[in-house]
């Protein structure tokens, strides 16, 4: 039964079941049990791993002159990746420019909301907990979501939040304040869709709750085996749909009927995943009527929202639109290439025309990326290249090199694509513009490419490389955003040095 819904497994990657040999994480504080079965196991060595069909990839159309990668996978990260891939990589909350939009049955209930911790319920153990992690006042999610969440009687809630927002602060200071330290059983389950996203879960509840001394956590997740009669004590139980159901149902580890609280995260990701849905509902409908129900995601699609409405009754809906990248401040430019040597004259030609702080260049499949890695490299640039080749661990410590300036450039294909805010990248490279099917015109994945520079209200530019019998390409772009790209000369100097004018 564990097995339909665990993505991410340990018995999967052939790993210790360690929960924290996965991702860096933080030493735990003593106050929180290890899982009983954990073996204390390394963590895997920073490595790429040994290239092997990427079960995400997906065939591509013909790409001019890049003739020898005609038969090569693109890759494509799914969301649970995506999701991870922020959570390591964020160092702060994103400032939404967007109101708070909330739904209730009963528009004329009042609803509060807050502008610092100390006007919540929060015990003051809590309260130290949320300055060690750096949080000085609510999110803008948080300031509607955390008095809802902490109400008496409790309410139900859904919130609809871009990824970054502090959503999972906001979840885990809600079980943390709603459990009894001295209750020796679970009263809190937390469902995620995959043991990484679990395990980031388990690393706020112990950070934020580290002064909370006889507030234990423990994982369902595949890999953690509990002894069959095991009297679980721990207050609060995190894990993956599957193993949560076994756990709750065929080996009786956990008595539902005392559940208080129960935190569905992720939704748009486990509708994403095949199973996980009916797993989730199957935990939640066994649980007591006087349960409180928290569903979070970051996309609220019709899909998303029908399932939502389906296992949470009676809820308040909270919505944060995400920001809409936009391509007012980004100048854009293409040359005319004929191979991909062409395109490396052509990017040299902007490195020795204007001043470059970071840059970012997006190349449609590995083996691309790989050689202009060792070209560029060889030329003296310090580089950095990420692909799905990666682990979501080994990928966060990339572009935290690159974050921290000891790299200047980051070669990537679409894996980084989104959610990569870095104020120092002035420039953006298409080495491939990216396609899809049909070699039509990819273009949500070139807005969020070229929307790596221009970020916080800069100007940025953005060069895109391009074959003669790929210039139509640029002509849908043009015309879908509404927008010009001026072509430029690869080897006329004087127009690109004017370009910083």
């Amino acid at each position: 039964m564990a097995a339909e819904g665990d993505s991410g497994s340990w018995s999967a990657l052939g790993r210790s079941p360690d929960p924290r040999s996965l991702v860096p994480l933080p030493a735990l504080p003593p106050a929180f049990r290890r899982p009983a079965s954990a073996a204390s196991a390394p963590a895997p060595p920073l490595r790429p791993s040994p290239r092997r069909r990427d079960p995400f990839d997906c065939r591509r159309s013909g790409r001019g002159d890049e003739k020898e990668e005609d038969e090569e996978e693109d890759e494509k990260v799914d969301l649970a990746e995506v999701s991870l891939l922020n959570k390591l990589i964020r160092t702060s909350l994103v400032e939404s420019s967007h109101c708070v939009e909330v739904l209730q049955q009963d528009p004329s209930s009042p609803l509060f909301s807050v502008k610092s911790f100390e006007e919540l319920p929060l015990k003051k153990e809590l309260l130290q907990g949320v300055y060690i992690m750096g949080f000085n006042r609510p999110s803008k999610i948080q300031e509607m979501a955390l008095p809802i969440m902490l109400a008496y009687p409790p309410q139900n809630l859904i919130a609809q939040s871009q990824s970054g927002t502090g959503k999972t602060a906001a979840f885990v200071l809600a079980m943390l304040s709603r459990v009894n330290a001295t209750e020796k059983y679970p009263q809190c389950l937390c469902l995620a869709p995959t043991y990484e996203l679990a395990l980031q879960i388990g690393c706020v509840i112990e950070s934020i709750g580290r002064f909370c001394a006889d507030v234990k956590v423990t994982y369902a997740v595949r890999g953690n085996r509990v002894l069959q009669g095991t009297r679980l004590q721990e207050q609060i139980v995190i894990g993956t749909p599957g193993t949560m159901l076994d756990w709750c149902f065929k080996r009786r580890l956990i008595d539902v009927k005392k559940v208080k609280l129960f935190v569905l995260d992720e939704a748009d990701i486990m509708m994403d995943t095949q199973g996980l849905c009916c797993q989730s509902m199957r935990v939640q409908r066994a649980l007591p009527s006087g349960c409180q129900m928290l569903l979070f995601s970051a996309t609220f699609k019709e899909n998303v929202r029908a399932f939502a409405m389906q296992i949470i009754s009676n809820p308040i809906v909270i919505k944060l639109r995400k920001d809409e990248l936009t391509l007012s401040n980004i100048r854009q430019y293409y040359f005319m290439c004929r191979s991909r040597e062409e395109k490396y004259r052509a990017l040299c030609n902007i490195y020795g025309s204007i001043t470059i702080g970071q840059a970012m260049i997006f190349c449609q499949t590995r083996r691309s990326a790989d050689w202009l890695s060792v070209e560029m490299s060889q030329d003296g640039h310090q580089v950095a290249i990420l692909t799905a080749e990666l682990t979501v661990a080994q990928r966060a410590h990339v572009i935290q090199r690159f974050r921290d300036g000891k790299e200047k450039v980051l070669i990537a294909t679409n894996v980084c694509a989104r959610g990569i805010d870095v104020q120092q990248v002035t420039i953006v490279v298409n080495f491939t513009l990216p396609t899809g099917q049909k070699n039509q015109p990819d273009f949500e994945t070139y807005l969020h490419r070229i929307g790596r520079t221009g970020r916080f209200g800069k100007k940025g530019i953005a060069f895109s490389m391009v074959e003669s019998q790929n210039l139509e390409l640029v002509r849908m772009i043009e015309e879908h955003f509404q927008t010009k790209i001026k072509q430029l000369d690869p080897d006329n100097m004087d127009e690109l040095e004017k370009l910083e004018n």
